[in-house]
């Protein structure tokens, strides 16, 4: 069978209407639902539990526990016990091991316990909340969770925003948005403006919305990787005498390669005096307000039209945690509402929002509710205090690494994050970069802990980003002993 087949026999509607007991797969009976929940709790507690005792990652055999896992077609039923173990000791194993305390590779996400808790609610109860009218309670907390959000960032009352899956996502839309208020039909003249730095979901956001590849310009950035407002000024000037429009400036809130915070008053003041849309992104950094030197670090912040934060990032969550704030909601309104016959009235005053009319999606989950229930089971202090911690864990983390001799850190923590290379003048690039790609390698031979590489000025570097919950400073020190050990063998 290469499809999905209709069955050929179905429960007797007849039976049902009668009131005799008929047998429905799909709506378990109380003692089953229990039994279902039992055993998932069970693997659940012992995952968590494992984190910090299994590898930092482990793809050996993970081709062949993928091909093992493929089907054509949906096949017969499975037990549970089968399927648990198929997930828990055959496919996820063979991963990376996001959620643990020493992967400080990428930027990770821890997945807070309570979210999932919460997406089994919200999953449950399967409300639908971008549409007011048709939950307005459940629709309240998303709203609730988006005014948090606004707060910690400075923005005023008349700010809005949404929950998205992502920081792509969130950027697709504030390109969207400035496209909307600043360029109106004229797209072909837009021009972007983003750093050499800045993640590439920018770019690929400016292609999806229309905007010509030639006209994203990357600007260069001074030695603490930020973006050089000079060269951004001067390359406006010059696109403004083409008869081009310069309608986006693209600040960094800690980019995901180094952690770089970009000047974002002077950015700010730039794109005043040309009219042009200030976004920021600050998937990864933008949380970080919630701490003092947080706040200080990303100055400006308040400054943009609109903010890509993500909470999978900075406040732990779950992958497919997204946020896109506007100082004007209005703004993501006019880009992205339309109406239709089958739809309920939308909503237009005080906090009634219908997501549906501000961001790009109909149907989605409740994502509010992995945000909104362990904010009020825990408080927002836990989350304070533990970016806070991971601020000390990279300054402690550079400090070390530059006692060294060998290293040298090619940039400094700006947030959570740092980058280092071998020390060296071998005028050969090649063969510089692969003696640091087998540092990387020597690193990693134990699978205690994981790092990513990344470019900077061309040239290959190890990069170092500490943001797990779960990361505290044993698992650090494990991180800089590795290093110190990969050294000395190197």
């Amino acid at each position: 069978m290469s499809r999905i087949e209709r069955p050929e026999t179905e429960p007797s509607r007849h039976a049902a209407a009668e009131g005799r007991r008929t047998s429905w797969p799909l709506e378990p009976e109380r003692r089953e639902m229990e039994r279902i929940l039992d055993a998932v709790r069970e693997r659940v507690v012992q995952a968590i539990e494992s984190l910090d005792a299994i590898p930092a990652f482990d793809l050996d055999g993970a081709e062949a526990a993928a091909a093992e896992a493929r089907q054509d077609h949906p096949g017969p039923p499975r037990t549970l016990e089968e399927v648990l173990d198929l997930l828990f000791d055959r496919l996820a194993p063979k991963s990376f091991n996001n959620p643990g305390p020493r992967f400080m590779a990428f930027v990770p996400g821890g997945g807070l316990f309570h979210s999932a808790v919460a997406d089994l609610i919200a999953g449950t109860l399967n409300r639908y909340v971008t549409v007011w009218a048709a939950a307005p309670g459940l629709a309240q907390l998303e709203s609730n969770v988006v005014r948090w959000f606004q707060g910690m960032v400075g923005y005023p009352e008349s700010a809005g925003g949404f929950l998205s899956s992502g920081g792509s996502i969130a950027n697709f839309s504030a390109v969207v948005t400035a496209r909307s208020e600043r360029l109106g039909d004229e797209i072909a003249r837009g021009t972007v403006y983003v750093s050499d730095q800045t993640h590439h979901s920018v770019a690929k956001a400016a292609r999806l919305a229309g905007i010509r590849e030639e006209h994203v310009r990357a600007i260069g950035v001074d030695s603490g990787l930020r973006i050089r407002v000079d060269e951004l000024e001067a390359r406006i000037e010059e696109d403004r005498a083409r008869g081009l429009a310069p309608f986006l400036l693209v600040g960094n809130g800690g980019t995901t390669n180094t952690g770089a915070v970009d000047p974002l008053q002077e950015l700010a003041a730039v794109a005043t005096r040309h009219g042009s849309w200030l976004h920021v992104d600050a998937a990864y950094g933008g949380f970080f307000a919630l701490t003092a030197r947080g706040r200080e670090r990303l100055r400006g912040l308040e400054l943009a039209d609109s903010i890509t934060l993500d909470p999978h990032k900075g406040l732990f969550l779950p992958y497919g945690t997204g946020c896109l704030l506007a100082k004007d909601a209005g703004a993501l309104h006019r880009a992205h509402s339309l109406d239709a016959d089958y739809m309920p009235e939308l909503q237009t005053e005080g906090d009634r929002v219908d997501f549906c009319a501000i961001s790009p999606e109909l149907s989605r989950s409740f994502r509010g509710l992995r945000i909104w229930l362990p904010v009020q089971l825990l408080g927002i202090e836990p989350f304070r205090q533990a970016l806070d911690e991971k601020l000390d864990l990279a300054d402690w983390a550079a400090a070390e690494l530059s006692r060294i001799e060998a290293l040298e850190i090619v940039a400094q923590p700006q947030l959570s994050t740092l980058a280092f290379r071998l020390r060296g003048g071998d005028p050969d690039g090649a063969r510089q970069d692969a003696r640091n790609r087998r540092l990387l390698e020597l690193i990693h031979r134990e699978r205690k802990v994981l790092l990513t590489p990344t470019r900077i000025g061309g040239r290959f570097v190890i990069r170092i980003c500490i943001l797990n919950f779960r990361t505290h400073r044993e698992h650090v020190e494990d991180c800089v002993e590795a290093i110190r050990r990969a050294v000395a063998d190197l």
